[in-house]
């Protein structure tokens, strides 16, 4: 009889146990969840330049870099652009623009950057006559 009781006490402290960690894990999961949805997204609209590159948006989660170089993250196919020519860079929930050693310069809002500049929503990066717009939701 005692062996009985035992086991039962036992399998009630195992579900008692699981439910428990499954609790918490529900509240973990619910923590992480929350976080991320008070994380700002910036992203990156093309409003001037080329036919092909018009209308084109980005969403930044690492690094974008803009030049005439296959490997960059927006391609402009044109002389005055250098082949890394700006990158765009996160820094906490910062957006940061710097201009990458470029001939002819990159500008924030008609002006021209020589050190990395940190964006506000509606700035427009110009490489040559390609317009960036930066926004966040």
């Amino acid at each position: 009889m005692i062996d009985v009781v035992l086991l039962i006490g036992r399998l009630l402290f195992v579900a008692l146990l699981y439910l428990f960690l499954f609790a918490i894990m529900k509240t973990g999961i619910g923590l992480v969840r929350g976080q991320r949805k008070k994380e700002r997204t910036w992203n990156l609209s093309v409003e001037r330049g080329p036919k092909e590159l018009r209308g084109v948006s980005i969403v930044v989660r690492g690094p974008v870099i803009v030049g005439r170089s296959p490997g960059a993250d927006i391609v402009v196919g044109a002389g005055y652009v250098s082949g890394r020519h700006a990158r765009f860079s996160l820094m906490g929930q910062n957006l940061f623009v710097e201009d990458l050693g470029s001939t002819n310069g990159t500008a924030v809002n008609g002006q021209l950057i020589g050190e990395p500049v940190a964006l506000k929503n509606g700035d427009v990066v110009n490489v040559g006559d390609v317009a960036i717009r930066v926004r966040f939701a």
